[in-house]
């Protein structure tokens, strides 16, 4: 039986891990002793190995056998073996990568793939520098802007001149996509030997996705849109989320232990899953999303800023109030470091933030007003956590608390993406709080923004435009925010990747550029 994608290594701790593989058909997986069978959705076949017992602070080369036949590494491979190494609390360092918005295909139209290049990189060096984990931090396939391989591909399944086009229409198409983003071979090896957290955002369904109330309800009426937001809800739950959760969660996940024990084809049981983690009832949503990792005194907490939107009812939030507290009881922690991961940035650009909360307000008036606020939120992409004030605020009192509170972490980053362009933003309070707090934005590690884009994102950081934006919303009405913040570095264009490293309480980050010759540094900056 064959291998057909992955090994994916996703969650490790101080004695477990996960191995997350794709088959040719129905198989059991090995690694390292430890079976699993895999699980059906709609004729493709999936295995999440979970390896117990490990020794903490261990290297251990690992192979893959399906129906104890040998898979991986692959024969004349090129790449050193992919191994596991576990976590020990004797770790004096730990180094995390992260980025955003990458498509396939590395030297093409968009230049050369950041994380291609921090993999050959890794596969040339020391491994004691290579990471301890990777966070993706969203549009890992674009469901919307598909390539000019897969518009092929799919011309010869469908006719691509009825809707959705050459967007993709279902899980079988994004089956595909997810072949295509991860099976370049740098980044399978890559994947396969640095744990690897993931959350999604709009380009991995479309394009504002969940923007508003009013754009929910017109895709809706679209009658390719259930099938495609199933397809998308159904992949994302087993190419990205399962991974993202450790043993005992896994042991707990209902859906999970339904289809490994079913025997048979699961798309009735995920479909139903989809529907109801799509649906909206009195203020909340059927599944969570957003997750917690912690890597010894290092806790890392992705917080979804998409599929789990509020928005019926004249209510907007980023998250639905059980969540919400879910994210404030796990931000509670005796760590040197709080690492939130959420691909829409939590602090823009000053001019940007402030018209984000003012088209907010604006929309919600009566008649041709709102309605025209409306259209310029959904033209100008305006949907980030400022356009959710009540979110941006409560996220923003959330940090405060917990870097005033007794023994607070050193340091406290918003790790996010989306934005096609790279920074580093100091938060201030009004009553100071002991942890430093920043905003670290990177993004596209594989794409591009065109340059009128660049100059207008530049100017957004002017100050003077900043003064006028603010006081434009304060005389529509919005409320001054609970803090300042400032950019101490950027904007960086152009295929990126972002390092952060701690040692003990202190803190580093780092904004890479991928180039011809490899990456080039063009920020560092010591958080704490």
């Amino acid at each position: 039986m064959s291998l057909l994608l992955g090994p994916l290594l996703r969650h490790v701790d101080d004695t477990s891990a996960t191995v997350w593989v794709e088959t040719g058909g129905p198989a059991e997986v090995e690694v390292l002793g430890t079976q699993a069978k895999t699980f059906e959705i709609r004729g493709h076949h999936f295995a999440l190995v979970v390896l117990t017992g490990l020794e903490p602070g261990t290297r251990t080369e690992y192979e893959v056998r399906v129906d104890g036949e040998k898979v991986w590494p692959e024969e004349a491979s090129e790449f050193p073996p992919s191994r596991i190494k576990t976590l020990s609390p004797d770790d004096a360092r730990f180094r995390l990568v992260f980025g955003s918005c990458r498509k396939p295909h590395d030297g093409d139209v968009y230049g050369p793939d950041a994380l291609a290049a921090y993999a050959r990189r890794m596969a040339g060096g020391d491994d004691a520098e290579w990471p301890q984990a990777l966070l993706m931090l969203g549009d890992q396939v674009y469901a919307d802007e598909t390539t000019d391989e897969t518009k092929e591909w799919l011309a010869r399944r469908r006719d691509t001149s009825q809707p959705p086009g050459t967007e993709v229409a279902d899980f079988e198409e994004y089956t595909h996509l997810y072949h295509e983003a991860w099976g370049e071979p740098v980044i399978r090896w890559l994947l396969s030997t640095v744990p690897t957290s993931m959350i999604f955002d709009d380009h991995d369904v479309r394009d504002d996705w969940n923007t508003s109330h009013a754009w929910r309800q017109r895709i809706r009426a679209q009658p390719w849109w259930q099938e495609r937001l199933r397809g998308a809800i159904m992949s994302y739950w087993a190419y990205q989320h399962l991974g993202n959760l450790g043993p005992a969660e896994l042991a707990e996940d209902p859906t999970f232990q339904k289809a490994l024990k079913s025997g048979g084809d699961n798309a009735d049981l995920l479909v139903a899953f989809a529907d109801e983690a799509d649906d909206e009832r009195d203020g909340t949503k059927g599944a969570r999303w957003s997750y917690r990792r912690d890597f010894g005194k290092v806790r890392l907490l992705v917080i979804d800023s998409r599929a789990g939107r509020i928005l019926a009812g004249g209510a907007r939030s980023m998250v639905d109030d059980d969540e919400f507290a879910w994210i404030e009881e796990n931000a509670r922690s005796a760590c040197d470091h709080l690492l939130i991961g959420s691909s829409l940035p939590w602090l823009l650009p000053p001019v940007i933030s402030h018209l984000q909360s003012l088209n907010e307000r604006a929309c919600g008036r009566p008649g041709w007003r709102g309605r025209l606020a409306e259209k310029i939120r959904q033209a100008g992409d305006l949907e980030h956590w400022a356009a959710f004030r009540a979110s941006f605020d409560r996220l923003s009192a959330m940090i405060a608390r917990e870097g005033r509170r007794d023994d607070p972490p050193a340091t406290i980053a918003v790790l996010s993406g989306d934005v096609h362009h790279a920074y580093i933003a100091e938060a201030r309070y009004p009553e100071p709080v002991t942890s430093a707090v920043y905003q670290l934005t990177c993004s596209p590690v594989h794409n591009a923004m065109p340059r009128p884009l660049r100059l207008a994102f530049a100017a957004t950081w002017s100050a003077s435009l900043a003064n006028v934006a603010r006081r434009w919303a304060r005389r529509g009405g919005v409320e001054p925010e609970p803090l300042t913040w400032t950019k101490t570095s950027g904007p960086h264009f152009g295929n990126v990747v972002a390092t952060v490293v701690t040692t003990g309480r202190s803190a580093v980050t780092t904004i890479e550029q991928a180039s011809g010759d490899g990456l080039t540094e063009v920020a560092r900056q010591r958080l704490a």
